[in-house]
């Protein structure tokens, strides 16, 4: 079965794919504010509509996230989405050291709230470990 897009645009594509039961993002560029948060809502929305619990993100193009779009993502996306039925992350870092440093009170909060994630360098690798996780 095909991926199923959910966004594509300049900053981000999002897509469903059926195969391996998991949300995919793969970021362009770096971006924020509203244009993100729209983004990664019509994630969770996906991932709800399709009732899967896995999220791969593929960073390596991303910035440092500001400190409102953190704040942001962990006190409401993260727990809407957590709440919609995620419970695996799988996260390809981004290039830039500074960005995947952002990375870390991120990892803390999300361990604390009841999600496991793996950090990878590599989307495939990313995508097995993913796959040997059941829902």
């Amino acid at each position: 079965m095909s991926q199923v897009v959910i966004v594509d645009n300049e900053y981000i594509t999002i897509e469903y794919l059926p195969d391996h039961k998991t949300i995919h993002h793969i970021i362009h560029q770096p971006f924020g504010g509203q244009p993100f948060r729209d983004a990664l809502n019509l994630g969770t929305e996906a991932l709800g509509k399709y009732g899967v619990c896995k999220w791969l993100s593929d960073d390596r193009k991303n910035g440092p996230l500001s400190p409102e779009d953190a704040n942001w993502g962990f006190n409401d996306w993260n727990r809407r989405t957590i709440k919609a039925g995620w419970k695996y992350w799988a996260v390809v870092v981004p290039e830039e050291l500074v960005a995947a440093g952002t990375l870390i009170p991120t990892i803390e909060n999300l361990f604390e709230l009841g999600l496991r994630m793996m950090v990878f360098s590599s989307v495939d690798k990313a995508m097995e470990w993913l796959d040997k996780q059941e829902c």
